[in-house]
């Protein structure tokens, strides 16, 4: 049994998600995602309940039906608003309503949300409650273990008993601190020591709710060590920049299926964008989420190098994946062959 867990379906999707990120996760990464793991839950960029509320929601809510389980992370602390986009969220068809309170953003802060919620466990679990009553699709939290001077043994249960005492039962942990004062958003993924024994005490002496954590975990075999304690397990970067090690998920992480590679995660993504193509949807706002695809093979930097250069120009198709596939393959077939020649010459 992979997770810490009682009841094996209670967490099953939370074995391994991956991370929202914003400007990263959009639906075209997430169908991209979709074609390596049927299992991983997705989710989206965090929207504001501003944006949801007063902007372009078809655009904003969008996603395609092969996303599912995909979750709506949302960005916000007025619990009447959040109340309202939840539930636009989960008439839009959404599986969980998650709120994030980990986002160290400039723009978050100022908008008082994100991980300065830390400072106001109060608030969010007020937030918290408000949405789960509004709602029948779980509402889940996603946070720091503190943000600057808090200590975190104090700052992390607290904020996770207040939700839990308004309902919620499960929660995304980034561990560790977001430094609002002196760090940018980009140094706050990095700078801030990881501190996986706090989250795996958090999950030790909270048995009965789902603990799921994220941050800095680089590979399957990371994930797979977490999940000796852990209910689950949240990829970012890594997922995203080096999108094949997802064609393994289902078989290493769930238990199920076999592996996918990233040619065939190509040839799966290729019905999505001659579909977006048609809708006008430009190539390289698809493409380059599959930059990462081939990463570490013979063949990479030019499958990059294409997808880049030739994606981007007006009127590009299908042709350029085409052609940046059939570079790698080349790449592939020469590599194979100074292997024989070298074979016969030994």
């Amino acid at each position: 049994m992979l997770k810490h867990s009682d009841n094996p379906l209670k967490t099953q999707h939370h074995l391994l998600s991956i991370a929202p990120m914003m400007d990263w996760t959009d639906r075209h990464c997430r169908v991209l995602h979709r074609t390596l793991t049927a299992r991983a839950l997705l989710y989206t960029e965090m929207l504001t309940t501003g944006a949801i509320l007063h902007g372009d929601r078809a655009r904003l809510l969008a996603y395609d039906a092969v996303e599912h389980p995909v979750a709506l992370q949302l960005g916000g602390s007025d619990p009447a608003d959040l109340v309202e986009a939840a539930r636009i969220g989960e008439a839009e068809g959404y599986d969980e309503i998650n709120l994030n309170v980990g986002c160290p953003s400039d723009r978050v802060q100022s908008g008082r949300f994100g991980a300065c919620l830390m400072r106001e466990p109060e608030l969010v679990a007020e937030c918290m409650a408000a949405m789960g009553a509004a709602v029948k699709v779980p509402v889940t939290v996603k946070c720091r273990i503190g943000v600057d001077d808090q200590s975190p043994e104090q700052s992390l249960f607290e904020l996770v008993d207040l939700c839990a005492k308004a309902g919620v039962t499960t929660f995304v942990v980034h561990a560790r601190k977001a430094l609002l004062k002196g760090l940018s958003p980009k140094e706050n993924r990095d700078v801030p020591p990881l501190d996986y024994p706090l989250v795996h005490r958090l999950k030790r002496e909270r048995p009965a709710l789902t603990i799921a954590i994220n941050g800095g975990i680089g590979s399957l075999d990371e994930a797979l060590g977490h999940l000796e304690v852990m209910d689950g397990v949240m990829l970012g970067r890594a997922a995203y920049h080096t999108p094949d090690l997802l064609g393994q998920v289902d078989r290493r992480v769930f238990g199920v299926g076999e592996d996918v590679d990233a040619f065939q995660a190509v040839e799966l993504y290729r019905g999505y964008l001659a579909g977006e193509l048609t809708k006008g949807t430009h190539l390289a706002a698809m493409t380059r989420h599959m930059l990462g695809l081939f990463h570490g093979m013979p063949g990479a930097r030019t499958w990059r190098r294409i997808l880049t250069v030739e994606g981007v120009k007006p009127g590009a198709g299908l042709e350029v994946v085409d052609a940046a596939l059939a570079a790698v393959l080349r790449a592939q077939d020469e590599r194979r062959l100074r292997g024989l020649e070298t074979g016969e010459a030994a």
